[in-house]
């Protein structure tokens, strides 16, 4: 890829083209950063979550075209305020460097309170994105103005901000398309023989999942909008697989149900703004549904 000083590049302006597209509206959470004094509002940021970045490294070089490593480091006897009382605590500080083959190395730091849950984690994960950032990846999240959404009663937002034309992928730009679903299929996937039976397997997932928990099992593994456009039999295993563990949640779903009662499930879902069990907005909210009816339940049967 060498090339003259001030000549330009095609196949590296490719490459950085690639790698500074947004992702996918899928992968883009919201964390609420502050409130107001009463609690109604809060001001949100956008974030993707690390398999986003290592997922986008893996479609454009391959697993093996790029490498990271971390050196961690820890700093003890550090004093510092958590729910108004005064705790000692530490540091864990991470560095990770990134290295992508004929576009070089970029190193950046991460940190997090030691007494906090995943502190190792979210550090590693801070580090990470912020080296990827460096080579264009992700760098567009920094260009969000503060947003203020509505919060419930447990300061969790009512609904997020709809992202603008530039934060979402051009083949979906143009018609603001925010379906888990929506875009077209990343030619890096390889094509090869697929099977009808899984095809139809998986498609019949869909009455059970519903279809927003459907659309993002099927992008999030195979880049694929519907299931005959798998591009091959291990992706439908993998799609196959992942819906069929999304289904034993629902599953679990309905039965704890029926433990707790009409009254308590429906007070649930309203809490988690789910309409029905068919438009469970995504995996997330799936998960936080069945922890809800476990804690329902258990207390129950106390």
């Amino acid at each position: 890829m060498a090339t003259e000083a001030g000549t330009p590049n095609p196949e590296l302006n490719a490459l950085f083209d690639k790698l500074t597209e947004p992702f996918d509206p899928s992968e883009i959470k919201w964390r609420v950063t502050h409130t107001t004094r009463d609690g109604s509002r809060g001001a949100v940021i956008a974030f993707a979550d690390p398999r986003a970045y290592s997922d986008r490294l893996n479609q454009i070089f391959t697993p093996s075209g790029w490498t990271r490593t971390y050196e961690v480091h820890t700093l003890s006897s550090v004093t510092r305020m958590k729910k108004d009382k005064l705790i000692q605590t530490g540091k864990v500080l991470v560095t990770c460097t990134v290295t992508i083959a004929g576009l070089g190395t970029h190193a950046d730091n991460g940190e997090e309170w030691a007494d906090e849950e995943n502190a190792m984690t979210s550090a590693q994960a801070q580090a990470f994105k912020r080296a990827c950032t460096c080579f264009g990846l992700g760098r567009y999240l920094y260009n969000f103005a503060e947003m203020w959404v509505p919060l419930n009663q447990h300061r969790q937002p009512l609904h997020f901000p709809t992202l603008p034309q530039w934060a979402l992928p051009k083949s979906i730009a143009t018609v603001g398309n925010n379906n888990s679903g929506a875009g077209p299929r990343p030619a890096a996937m390889q094509r090869g023989p697929i099977d009808q039976k899984t095809t139809a397997k998986i498609e019949a997932f869909r009455r059970i999942l519903g279809q927003p928990i459907y659309g993002e099992i099927l992008w999030r593994i195979a880049r694929a909008r519907r299931a005959n456009a798998i591009p091959n039999a291990q992706l439908q295993s993998d799609v196959s697989e992942a819906m069929e563990r999304a289904a034993r949640g629902i599953r679990k779903a309905h039965s704890l149900s029926e433990e707790i009662g009409d009254t308590q499930f429906v007070s649930v879902l309203d809490h988690l703004h789910i309409r029905s069990m068919t438009t469970i907005p995504n995996l997330d909210t799936l998960k936080r549904l069945v922890i809800s009816l476990e804690e329902f339940a258990a207390r129950d049967a106390a």
